[in-house]
Protein backbone atom coordinates (compact mmCIF):
# COMPACT_ATOMS: atom_id res chain seq x y z
CA UNK A 1 0.00 0.00 0.00
CA UNK A 2 1.23 3.40 -1.00
CA UNK A 3 2.35 5.67 1.87
CA UNK A 4 0.00 8.97 2.26
CA UNK A 5 0.67 12.17 2.92
CA UNK A 6 -1.66 13.99 4.53
CA UNK A 7 -2.26 17.85 5.78
CA UNK A 8 -4.32 18.82 8.85
CA UNK A 9 -5.64 22.50 9.15
CA UNK A 10 -5.90 22.58 13.22
CA UNK A 11 -9.02 24.01 14.90
CA UNK A 12 -10.65 24.55 18.13
CA UNK A 13 -12.88 22.18 17.50
CA UNK A 14 -13.76 20.65 13.73
CA UNK A 15 -10.08 19.84 12.09
CA UNK A 16 -10.03 19.81 8.04
CA UNK A 17 -7.62 16.25 6.45
CA UNK A 18 -6.68 16.64 3.23
CA UNK A 19 -4.72 13.38 1.97
CA UNK A 20 -3.19 12.01 -1.31
CA UNK A 21 -1.31 9.04 -2.59
CA UNK A 22 2.02 8.72 -4.16
CA UNK A 23 0.28 9.27 -7.53
CA UNK A 24 -0.96 12.50 -6.18
CA UNK A 25 -4.42 11.37 -6.24
CA UNK A 26 -6.82 12.55 -3.46
CA UNK A 27 -8.27 9.90 -1.06
CA UNK A 28 -8.72 12.02 1.81
CA UNK A 29 -10.43 15.38 1.89
CA UNK A 30 -13.43 15.53 5.13
CA UNK A 31 -13.85 17.55 8.19
CA UNK A 32 -12.96 15.33 11.52
CA UNK A 33 -14.32 16.24 15.20
CA UNK A 34 -11.54 16.96 17.70
CA UNK A 35 -12.68 13.69 19.10
CA UNK A 36 -13.01 11.84 16.43
CA UNK A 37 -8.88 13.06 14.94
CA UNK A 38 -7.17 10.30 16.87
CA UNK A 39 -9.43 7.58 16.18
CA UNK A 40 -9.25 8.29 12.57
CA UNK A 41 -5.47 8.09 12.21
CA UNK A 42 -5.34 5.15 14.50
CA UNK A 43 -7.21 3.15 11.29
CA UNK A 44 -4.41 4.59 8.85
CA UNK A 45 -1.10 3.23 7.72
CA UNK A 46 2.23 5.05 8.96
CA UNK A 47 1.80 8.22 7.24
CA UNK A 48 3.47 11.57 6.67
CA UNK A 49 1.15 14.28 8.56
CA UNK A 50 2.04 17.92 7.91
CA UNK A 51 1.05 20.44 10.13
CA UNK A 52 0.93 24.71 10.76
CA UNK A 53 2.96 24.93 14.15
CA UNK A 54 0.09 27.15 15.72
CA UNK A 55 -2.18 26.86 19.01
CA UNK A 56 -2.19 22.45 20.09
CA UNK A 57 0.51 21.76 17.35
CA UNK A 58 3.13 20.21 19.30
CA UNK A 59 0.35 17.73 21.40
CA UNK A 60 -1.07 16.57 18.50
CA UNK A 61 2.22 15.87 17.05
CA UNK A 62 3.18 13.85 19.85
CA UNK A 63 0.19 11.75 20.03
CA UNK A 64 0.33 10.78 16.00
CA UNK A 65 4.03 9.93 16.33
CA UNK A 66 3.33 7.80 19.05
CA UNK A 67 0.98 6.24 16.72
CA UNK A 68 4.16 5.73 14.12
CA UNK A 69 2.96 8.85 11.58
CA UNK A 70 5.65 10.79 10.74
CA UNK A 71 4.63 14.36 11.95
CA UNK A 72 6.38 17.54 10.71
CA UNK A 73 5.35 21.06 11.96
CA UNK A 74 5.93 24.28 9.99
CA UNK A 75 5.51 28.08 9.99
CA UNK A 76 2.19 29.24 8.78
CA UNK A 77 4.18 31.82 6.96
CA UNK A 78 5.87 29.27 5.04
CA UNK A 79 2.65 27.33 4.03
CA UNK A 80 0.93 30.56 2.85
CA UNK A 81 2.71 30.45 -0.60
CA UNK A 82 1.07 27.35 -1.42
CA UNK A 83 -2.32 28.33 -1.49
CA UNK A 84 -3.68 28.25 -4.58
CA UNK A 85 -6.90 30.84 -4.14
CA UNK A 86 -9.26 31.95 -1.78
CA UNK A 87 -9.42 30.96 2.19
CA UNK A 88 -11.15 28.29 3.49
CA UNK A 89 -10.22 25.36 5.67
CA UNK A 90 -10.30 22.96 2.84
CA UNK A 91 -7.71 25.48 0.59
CA UNK A 92 -5.36 25.59 3.82
CA UNK A 93 -5.34 21.91 4.71
CA UNK A 94 -4.77 21.11 1.07
CA UNK A 95 -2.35 23.82 0.99
CA UNK A 96 -0.15 21.90 4.16
CA UNK A 97 -0.39 18.69 2.39
CA UNK A 98 1.92 19.92 -0.94
CA UNK A 99 4.15 22.23 1.19
CA UNK A 100 5.18 19.07 3.65
CA UNK A 101 6.68 17.50 0.51
CA UNK A 102 8.25 20.31 -0.56
CA UNK A 103 12.56 19.32 -0.13
CA UNK A 104 13.24 23.24 0.50
CA UNK A 105 10.88 23.13 3.26
CA UNK A 106 11.92 24.18 6.90
CA UNK A 107 10.46 22.28 9.85
CA UNK A 108 9.51 22.97 13.33
CA UNK A 109 11.28 20.64 15.88
CA UNK A 110 8.39 18.99 18.00
CA UNK A 111 8.34 19.57 21.59
CA UNK A 112 8.02 17.87 24.65
CA UNK A 113 5.44 18.31 27.59
CA UNK A 114 8.09 19.21 29.60
CA UNK A 115 9.68 22.23 27.13
CA UNK A 116 6.52 23.28 26.69
CA UNK A 117 5.52 22.80 30.29
CA UNK A 118 8.65 25.10 31.14
CA UNK A 119 7.91 27.66 28.48
CA UNK A 120 4.00 28.18 29.93
CA UNK A 121 5.97 29.39 32.90
CA UNK A 122 8.39 31.45 31.03
CA UNK A 123 4.99 33.11 29.39
CA UNK A 124 3.47 33.07 33.01
CA UNK A 125 6.77 34.93 34.44
CA UNK A 126 6.55 37.50 31.98
CA UNK A 127 3.05 38.27 32.04
CA UNK A 128 3.12 38.95 36.20
CA UNK A 129 5.92 41.12 35.43
CA UNK A 130 4.25 43.37 32.98
CA UNK A 131 0.98 43.41 35.63
CA UNK A 132 3.35 44.23 38.38
CA UNK A 133 4.72 47.21 36.25
CA UNK A 134 1.32 48.25 35.67
CA UNK A 135 0.73 48.68 39.16
CA UNK A 136 4.31 50.36 39.94
CA UNK A 137 3.59 52.80 37.15
CA UNK A 138 -0.15 53.71 38.32
CA UNK A 139 0.92 54.06 42.39
CA UNK A 140 4.29 56.11 40.65
CA UNK A 141 1.72 58.13 38.91
CA UNK A 142 -1.56 58.45 41.48
CA UNK A 143 1.63 59.76 44.26
CA UNK A 144 3.00 61.90 42.08
CA UNK A 145 -0.24 64.07 41.59
CA UNK A 146 0.08 65.02 45.76
CA UNK A 147 3.93 65.82 45.41
CA UNK A 148 5.38 62.86 45.98
CA UNK A 149 7.78 61.42 43.40
CA UNK A 150 10.07 58.36 43.17
CA UNK A 151 13.31 57.81 41.51
CA UNK A 152 13.04 54.56 38.92
CA UNK A 153 13.21 50.92 40.22
CA UNK A 154 10.93 49.12 41.76
CA UNK A 155 12.90 49.57 45.13
CA UNK A 156 12.65 53.30 45.20
CA UNK A 157 8.69 52.94 44.93
CA UNK A 158 8.79 50.40 47.87
CA UNK A 159 10.80 52.94 49.83
CA UNK A 160 7.82 55.39 49.16
CA UNK A 161 5.43 53.64 50.02
CA UNK A 162 6.61 52.65 53.19
CA UNK A 163 7.33 56.76 53.64
CA UNK A 164 3.57 57.07 53.00
CA UNK A 165 2.48 54.22 55.52
CA UNK A 166 5.05 55.19 58.29
CA UNK A 167 3.87 58.68 58.57
CA UNK A 168 0.16 59.88 59.82
CA UNK A 169 -1.46 61.34 56.73
CA UNK A 170 -1.31 65.05 58.06
CA UNK A 171 2.28 64.88 58.42
CA UNK A 172 2.88 64.52 54.56
CA UNK A 173 -0.48 65.84 53.37
CA UNK A 174 -1.83 62.59 52.47
CA UNK A 175 -5.84 62.11 52.34
CA UNK A 176 -6.99 58.91 53.78
CA UNK A 177 -8.34 57.91 50.48
CA UNK A 178 -5.11 58.03 48.52
CA UNK A 179 -3.33 56.05 51.44
CA UNK A 180 -6.41 53.42 51.75
CA UNK A 181 -5.20 52.84 47.37
CA UNK A 182 -1.42 53.16 48.15
CA UNK A 183 -2.18 50.18 50.26
CA UNK A 184 -4.02 47.88 47.77
CA UNK A 185 -2.03 48.55 45.06
CA UNK A 186 1.12 47.86 47.30
CA UNK A 187 -0.45 44.76 48.86
CA UNK A 188 -1.35 43.73 44.87
CA UNK A 189 1.91 44.41 44.00
CA UNK A 190 4.15 42.19 47.08
CA UNK A 191 1.55 39.19 45.70
CA UNK A 192 2.67 39.82 42.16
CA UNK A 193 6.52 39.97 42.92
CA UNK A 194 5.85 36.49 45.25
CA UNK A 195 4.45 34.77 42.94
CA UNK A 196 7.52 36.06 40.07
CA UNK A 197 9.74 34.39 42.82
CA UNK A 198 7.86 31.10 43.06
CA UNK A 199 7.91 31.13 39.16
CA UNK A 200 11.83 31.71 39.21
CA UNK A 201 12.42 28.70 41.43
CA UNK A 202 10.32 26.33 39.11
CA UNK A 203 12.94 27.72 36.06
CA UNK A 204 15.97 26.94 37.98
CA UNK A 205 14.71 23.67 39.49
CA UNK A 206 13.98 22.92 35.77
CA UNK A 207 17.21 24.34 34.71
CA UNK A 208 18.98 21.90 36.76
CA UNK A 209 17.39 18.92 35.44
CA UNK A 210 18.40 20.04 31.97
CA UNK A 211 21.69 19.55 30.44
CA UNK A 212 21.44 21.78 28.13
CA UNK A 213 20.15 24.97 30.45
CA UNK A 214 23.31 23.99 31.85
CA UNK A 215 25.98 24.38 29.67
CA UNK A 216 23.93 27.29 28.29
CA UNK A 217 24.34 29.22 31.39
CA UNK A 218 27.65 28.92 31.08
CA UNK A 219 27.83 31.43 28.26
CA UNK A 220 28.73 34.70 29.19
CA UNK A 221 25.31 37.03 29.93
CA UNK A 222 23.46 34.10 29.27
CA UNK A 223 21.99 33.50 33.11
CA UNK A 224 19.26 30.84 34.32
CA UNK A 225 16.14 32.77 32.54
CA UNK A 226 17.54 33.09 28.95
CA UNK A 227 19.34 29.51 28.99
CA UNK A 228 15.65 27.72 29.73
CA UNK A 229 14.05 29.78 27.59
CA UNK A 230 16.57 28.60 24.52
CA UNK A 231 17.01 25.50 25.91
CA UNK A 232 13.12 24.98 25.47
CA UNK A 233 12.37 27.14 22.69
CA UNK A 234 15.34 25.85 20.21
CA UNK A 235 15.29 21.49 21.38
CA UNK A 236 17.11 20.86 18.71
CA UNK A 237 20.21 23.19 17.66
CA UNK A 238 20.99 21.16 14.84
CA UNK A 239 18.36 22.19 12.64
CA UNK A 240 20.42 25.47 12.10
CA UNK A 241 23.71 24.92 9.53
CA UNK A 242 25.30 27.85 11.38
CA UNK A 243 25.13 30.49 14.06
CA UNK A 244 24.28 33.03 11.15
CA UNK A 245 20.65 31.00 10.19
CA UNK A 246 20.22 30.92 13.95
CA UNK A 247 20.56 34.51 14.37
CA UNK A 248 18.32 34.98 10.90
CA UNK A 249 15.58 32.39 12.46
CA UNK A 250 15.48 34.76 15.41
CA UNK A 251 15.28 38.26 13.53
CA UNK A 252 18.68 39.64 14.63
CA UNK A 253 20.39 40.02 11.17
CA UNK A 254 19.74 43.08 9.10
CA UNK A 255 16.83 43.94 6.89
CA UNK A 256 18.62 43.14 3.23
CA UNK A 257 17.05 45.51 0.22
CA UNK A 258 19.29 44.91 -2.59
CA UNK A 259 19.09 44.72 -6.26
CA UNK A 260 21.34 45.38 -9.14
CA UNK A 261 24.32 44.12 -7.37
CA UNK A 262 23.86 46.64 -5.12
CA UNK A 263 23.35 45.52 -1.29
CA UNK A 264 21.40 47.79 0.89
CA UNK A 265 21.28 46.44 4.61
CA UNK A 266 18.74 47.82 7.38
CA UNK A 267 17.93 47.57 10.95
CA UNK A 268 17.39 44.36 12.47
CA UNK A 269 14.52 42.07 11.04
CA UNK A 270 12.85 41.11 14.17
CA UNK A 271 11.27 38.27 12.65
CA UNK A 272 11.24 35.78 15.43
CA UNK A 273 10.99 35.02 18.89
CA UNK A 274 10.72 38.85 20.67
CA UNK A 275 10.69 36.96 23.94
CA UNK A 276 14.04 34.87 23.30
CA UNK A 277 15.60 38.09 21.34
CA UNK A 278 15.21 40.23 23.67
CA UNK A 279 16.68 38.12 26.73
CA UNK A 280 20.03 37.58 24.65
CA UNK A 281 20.21 41.12 23.46
CA UNK A 282 19.55 42.34 27.53
CA UNK A 283 22.51 39.49 28.18
CA UNK A 284 24.91 40.92 25.35
CA UNK A 285 24.43 44.43 26.68
CA UNK A 286 24.87 43.35 30.19
CA UNK A 287 28.52 41.85 28.63
CA UNK A 288 29.75 44.56 26.99
CA UNK A 289 28.89 46.81 29.67
CA UNK A 290 30.93 44.59 32.00
CA UNK A 291 33.40 44.40 29.59
CA UNK A 292 33.86 48.34 29.15
CA UNK A 293 34.32 48.89 32.88
CA UNK A 294 36.78 45.80 33.28
CA UNK A 295 39.83 45.99 30.68
CA UNK A 296 41.52 42.42 31.76
CA UNK A 297 38.10 40.64 29.96
CA UNK A 298 38.91 42.67 26.59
Amino acid sequence: MSRLTIGIDLAKNVFQVHGIDDSNRVVIAQKLRRAHLLAFFAKLEPSLIGMEACGSAHHWARELTGMGHEVKLMAPAYVKPYVKRGKNDMVDAEAICEAVTRPTMRFVPIKTVSQQSILMVHKSRALLIRQRTMLVNALRGHLTEIGMVAPVGIERTAELVERVLAHKPTELDVPPLVTDIVVSLARQIDSLTAEVRTLEAKIREWQRTSEAGRRLATIPGVGVITATALAATVPDASVFRSGREFAAWLGLTPRSNSSGGKERLGRITKAGNRYLRTLLIVGATAVLRHVRHNTSLR
